[in-house]
């Protein structure tokens, strides 16, 4: 059964039900974040497989066999290494300004079908991967699914979802990211101990799945009515927002999707568009959202939870411990923003985690600074206990904010004439930062040891006095009327609007 409601903001009522098209077409565009996530959590177990290590990078697994390499903070530098987890990154970020084109063009579904073939073209090459150069073509196949499935999907979601429940839908992908780290990390567990050789294979090939569901979901659900008026389409459009929404009374937003199209239309050169300074306000936060969500420091806590754990005790389980408490605090969380972001809203959950986040991180700072020295292992288990609880409390704060938010934001500020463009940078500035964190972070960690937890946490601190003074609560708001409800009404971005 449908459920029925009004989304009333500033005058404005849009009738709409929470129809079973929506919900599916949801979940089934939000497979691009599972594939997403599974390339995320699988490349780092992969990685340290000595089979895998043996055929692809012989002098780093020669030097894993070597004695007296213990070192607590150096012993997984290495630039090779870094180089094939942060290609996915690199091909993500230059094939975005293609899905900008196509999402616009072609519309937002046909760009996660496109998405989907780059996934299964990616699985395909590594899984049988015989050689470096096979394999690098491979993770860059995955690099392109990547850039197209990241533009296509959080704008989907955004657009295809009544506005009452727009976050909690949108946030539908970054749970499927989290679902498939922890789905990739369980499976690295287990491929790991398969005997002969071929574990590795099986990682690799089984990012099929994921695939193979995005490319199947992308031929079965409709495109959005914002994707369809744009290109001219305007009584198919009209007809499929009738049928999402479930009811007959959709004229109004019709005609706000149709005067948001004609002003699209105008727009010959939309990149160029968003250097203009009405488009400031959303380019900034876009931009800005990006580079902080990678300056968090999830990255420094994923990577060193194994290594906790093994100071508890866990031995050889510790790879597995960490990656499914983690994991489940992970997806746990998601799920706590995907239920609350509608109700308390964007900017509660961005400070509220800030707070959060700064404070776990100096205790991990300052206990790992007096106890743990670069090849010495003087932590307590209570103390590592201590630790873990604050790399859970951590993975929390970010899994149910920065994480969703950094992405569900920038879908939903830009008005259609630059709103591809828009995410199109968005999803550039995203992987470039992920590249550069996932090419730099082994090196700076051997380099800062302790303290490059004290770097993020001082980046926290930046980001939360950001939210504080520039980000605008878009809780509740139509998607086709941000500049009039939020723009201009806001300190300082108001200054912008014309």
């Amino acid at each position: 059964m449908a459920v029925g409601g009004l989304s009333t903001v500033g005058g404005i009522e849009y009738e709409a039900k929470i129809t079973p098209i929506v919900v599916i077409s949801c979940i089934m565009a939000a497979t691009g974040g599972l594939m997403f996530g599974y390339d995320i959590g699988i490349s780092g177990g992969v990685t340290s497989m000595p089979d895998f290590l043996k055929k692809f990078f012989p002098v780093v697994y020669k030097r894993t066999q070597e004695k007296g390499l213990d070192s607590n903070y150096c012993k997984y530098d290495n630039e090779g290494l870094q180089m094939f987890t942060s290609s996915l990154y690199l091909a993500a970020l230059i094939a975005t300004f293609g899905a900008s084109y196509t999402t616009r063009s072609l519309g937002r579904r046909l760009t996660m079908l496109i998405a989907g073939i780059f996934f299964i073209i990616g699985t395909i090459l590594n899984a049988a991967a015989i050689n470096f150069v096979m394999l690098v073509l491979g993770r860059l196949m995955l690099g392109c699914g990547v850039g197209f499935a990241n533009q296509a999907v959080p704008l989907f979601l955004s657009e295809i979802a009544p506005t009452r429940i727009r976050g909690a839908l949108n946030i539908l992908f970054q749970l499927n990211v989290t679902i498939g780290i922890l789905f990739a990390n369980l499976i690295n567990y287990g491929t790991a101990r398969i005997k002969g050789g071929w574990g590795w294979r099986l990682s690799l090939g089984l990012a099929g799945i994921p695939a193979v569901m995005l490319t199947l979901g992308s031929l079965l659900v409709v495109d959005t009515p914002n994707s369809l008026i744009e290109r001219g389409r305007l009584e198919e459009g009209k007809a499929v927002l009738r049928k999402i929404r479930g009811t007959n009374n959709i004229e109004p937003e019709f005609l706000d999707i149709v005067e948001a199209s004609r002003t699209a239309k105008l727009v010959k050169h939309p990149f160029r568009n968003l250097l203009q300074r009405s488009s400031r306000p959303q380019l900034v936060i876009a931009v800005c959202l990006q580079i902080f969500q990678q300056f968090t420091g999830i990255n420094a806590i994923m990577f060193y939870a194994p290594v906790l754990f093994n100071t508890l005790g866990f031995g050889a389980d510790a790879s597995l411990y960490s990656a499914v408490i983690t994991g489940a605090v992970n997806v746990i969380s998601t799920v706590v923003s995907i239920y609350s972001v509608d109700k308390v809203g964007r900017r509660a959950l961005l400070l509220e985690a800030g707070v959060q986040m700064f404070l776990s991180q100096s205790v991990i700072a300052v206990i790992l600074g007096i106890k743990l020295q670069d090849h010495s292992d003087d932590m307590s288990k209570g103390l590592a206990i201590v630790v873990v609880v604050m790399v859970c409390t951590f993975v929390s704060g970010f899994a149910w904010s920065w994480g969703p938010l950094g992405w569900l934001i920038p879908s939903e500020i830009f008005p259609l004439e630059t709103r591809s463009a828009g995410q199109s940078v968005t999803v550039f500035v995203n992987m470039l930062f992920t590249f550069v964190i996932a090419q730099a972070f082994l090196s700076m960690l051997c380099h800062f040891k302790w303290g490059i937890f004290v770097f993020f946490s001082g980046w926290v601190l930046v980001m939360s006095c950001f939210v504080v003074f520039l980000v605008p609560e878009t809780k509740n708001v139509p998607i086709e009327e941000m500049t009039e409800i939020v723009w201009k009404k806001h300190w300082l971005w108001k200054r912008f609007m014309v």
